[in-house]
């Protein structure tokens, strides 16, 4: 049996991440998304230890214990892989798989294209892997006329935060449970004109066995402690991309790759998800298994942990 996780704060590079780790033997970064800490990857940390893994999982950029710069143009997909190949180092490694969830996959998709070298292989949760192209997600959602999606929305600095920072534990609350299979879904969508973030959820009488208490007590703690302006910022760099990875226009992934969503999530919903699992035959040319697990939403490691861990640690033996 494996001791819990021992958590630390390490110099990543310029950042002072904070890290939680589990286990000895090869390395997987976990990395997760918004708005999450750590520890939404508690159970997956136990089984790759069990596994014979050493598994890390970070406070990301701008969440928890990690150094959170108050500047937008911080958060590119560039300062994110930066932090990751610093982490390795941090960690006294020279490679390591990474995995990453929401926000955390599209880090770790761009960790395994920009740096194959540090990064053997590469697992996607809820957000597939679409190369780098020509138009950002704001600017295309512009061009159609759109001017209420929930990114649009995340934009303007002080907005969201006075929303989601109004009741710190209704917002946790509101979100784990709606954006998950267990909710009726339609959250990560178009708002409607004049509404928050929140309109669209719903606030349960209970929330789900899957949910950890503790882990929900210890990330409104720190939610309340940091506000949401760090994750938040992650959607204000959108509009980066394009410039910044010009020279990966359209390249594809080839180490070994997996991608595992739920086919309830918000994400798997979105036109440009399904176009992109569609081009995996060219974009993963190393893709080792795509599944949609029946009945997850968005938080598909925690709602189907025992699931999401099998699959894990069979794509890692079989490197």
């Amino acid at each position: 049996m494996s001791a819990g996780p021992a958590v630390q704060t390490l110099q990543a590079g310029a950042l002072r991440m904070r890290v939680a780790t589990q286990g000895s033997g090869p390395l997987v970064l976990l990395c997760h998304g918004f708005p999450e800490l750590w520890c939404s990857w508690r159970a997956q940390m136990a089984a790759l230890a069990s596994a014979g893994f050493r598994a890390a999982a970070p406070d990301m950029r701008g969440y928890g214990g990690t150094d959170a710069p108050a500047d937008p143009a911080q958060y590119t997909m560039l300062h994110h892989v930066g932090d990751l190949v610093a982490l390795v180092r941090a960690l006294g490694e020279e490679q390591a798989v990474v995995v990453g969830h929401d926000w955390g996959a599209p880090a770790a998709w761009h960790a395994a294209l920009l740096r194959p070298d540090v990064f053997r292989a590469v697992a996607g949760l809820s957000v597939p892997y679409s190369p780098p192209g020509p138009v950002d997600l704001l600017t295309a959602l512009e061009s159609q006329g759109i001017t209420t999606f929930y990114m649009q929305y995340f934009q303007t600095p002080g907005v969201a935060e006075a929303e989601l920072e109004a009741d710190v534990t209704a917002s946790l609350r509101r979100i784990t449970y709606s954006l998950s299979g267990d909710g009726r879904g339609g959250v990560a969508t178009v708002l409607e004109p004049s509404k928050g973030f929140l309109h669209n959820t719903e606030d349960p009488a209970v929330l789900p066995a899957w949910v950890d208490a503790d882990d929900l007590a210890y990330a409104t703690t720190e939610f309340r402690r940091t506000g949401f302006r760090g994750g938040l910022n992650w959607y204000r760099a959108l509009r980066s991309g394009p410039e910044l990875l010009a020279p990966w226009r359209g390249a594809p992934i080839r180490q070994p790759s997996l991608f595992i969503a739920g086919d309830r999530d918000d994400v798997m919903r979105m036109p440009a998800s399904a176009a992109a699992v569609a081009r995996f035959d060219r974009s993963l040319p190393g893709l080792r298994g795509s599944h949609v697990l029946a009945g997850a939403g968005h938080w598909v490691q925690r709602e189907r942990a025992a699931e999401v861990n099998a699959l894990l640690i069979e794509f890692l033996r079989g490197l």
